[in-house]
């Protein structure tokens, strides 16, 4: 159960609070956009974009981690802040980011390796990451449309790729769907599952992550439907 960018509908996005808040809410997982400073510090944000005034926004990579305004925490710090004990999905920003949080997670959290998520939109770049290490989790970012030659063709591909998984929209979802990625060993998570309906048929179609901004709904859905199962 990853918190999109923290508890979003809880507390200011991407901030350590709402990472705190999250976890306290009972999410399994944190979730956040990923870039590099100028001085190639990994950091939490969602555009990457910082506002220099009123109008002009400036990309992140302009800055150094001791230029930026102090809501936006680095890798590190939620570490610090929040520990290692939860599943950690990260959106890949900009150039070479997945390398330097793999080597941020190694030095500050090596427990959590096997429970990093690394997300991308672009295939290719994404499968230069396995290499670096055999543990991280690596996560087909994409819509069902854009699954050149189909869904499984694209699940035979993540397999032979060592990539460990695919994360769709929640409306590209179905439990066929679920079922293909399943018997080709590969992880199906889903996105923007804001409302309580489609939290439990995301739940009772067998798909193995999902992001919300609402924390408490993800939560006690799951909760229900596991009551549900046992009764």
């Amino acid at each position: 159960m990853f918190a999109h960018r923290g508890a979003r509908a809880h507390a200011p996005e991407n901030t350590i609070p709402a990472f705190e808040l999250a976890l306290r809410l009972g999410s399994t997982g944190l979730e956040s956009d990923v870039w590099l400073t100028a001085d190639g510090v990994p950091v939490l944000d969602h555009d990457g974009l910082v506002r220099s005034n009123r109008f002009k926004k400036i990309p992140i990579d302009r800055f150094r981690r001791d230029q930026l305004p102090e809501h936006i925490p680095t890798l590190a710090e939620l570490f610090e802040a929040c520990g290692t004990s939860y599943h950690l999905s990260l959106d890949l920003k900009g150039h070479d980011t997945g390398a330097a949080v793999i080597d941020t997670v190694r030095a500050h959290a090596p427990d959590l390796m096997n429970r990093l998520w690394l997300c991308h939109y672009d295939l290719e770049q994404l499968c230069t990451l396995r290499p670096l290490d055999a543990d991280v989790k690596l996560v087909d970012s994409t819509r069902l449309q854009r699954l050149d030659g189909g869904p499984e063709r694209r699940a035979a591909r993540l397999a032979d790729e060592g990539v460990d998984g695919v994360n769709l929209h929640q409306q590209d979802w179905n439990g066929g769907l679920v079922a293909l990625f399943h018997r080709f060993g590969r992880t199906a998570f889903s996105w923007d599952l804001q409302l309580d309906h489609r939290l439990q048929q995301a739940y009772r179609m067998g798909i193995d992550g999902v992001y919300s901004d609402h924390v408490d709904r993800m939560v006690d859905r799951f909760t229900s439907e596991i009551g549900a199962i046992h009764r």
